[in-house]
């Protein structure tokens, strides 16, 4: 079972301060991520939503574990029956009007194997579209 972290990386064409705001204001994520009734960046904050594939919705449970503002910002990641913690750091490193962000999943290889929703080629799928796609559109194009 591969151990490695599942890493997406993209860079984007707008400040961090900006980039940071996408990813932390729950106004802001339901238009590119998902749709928070409310998110806070501060440790300790519990959130959850819904979000999966068409034929299987799934609840998230996350707490926020680590904030550094404009530059990182770590939070679990668990489902609802599932008794395993994962956790997804997003990195920002701006440079002027350029942001390189990374988001890294951890221990996804800990997820049970005979769920194929839970396979790695997901998540990697999902957060490809999510990162490179969804987050970097929203940023652009506004």
């Amino acid at each position: 079972m591969n151990a490695e972290p599942i890493i997406v990386e993209t860079e984007v064409n707008a400040p961090a301060d900006y980039v940071w705001q996408a990813i932390t204001d729950s106004s802001k994520m339901k238009d590119w991520y998902f749709d928070l009734t409310d998110f806070q960046a501060k440790e300790g904050f519990t959130f959850q939503f819904y979000g999966g594939t068409e034929e299987k919705q799934y609840l998230h449970y996350c707490k926020v574990m680590e904030v550094m503002p404009g530059k990182k910002l770590s939070h679990s990641w668990m489902y609802e029956n599932v008794p395993v913690e994962t956790i997804v750091t997003w990195e920002l490193f701006g440079t002027g009007n350029t942001t390189l962000v990374r988001l890294t999943h951890f221990g996804v290889e800990n997820l049970p194997a005979d769920n194929k929703d839970f396979a790695s080629e997901n998540f990697v799928a999902g957060w490809t579209h999510l990162v490179k796609t969804a987050l970097k559109d929203y940023i652009e194009k506004r």
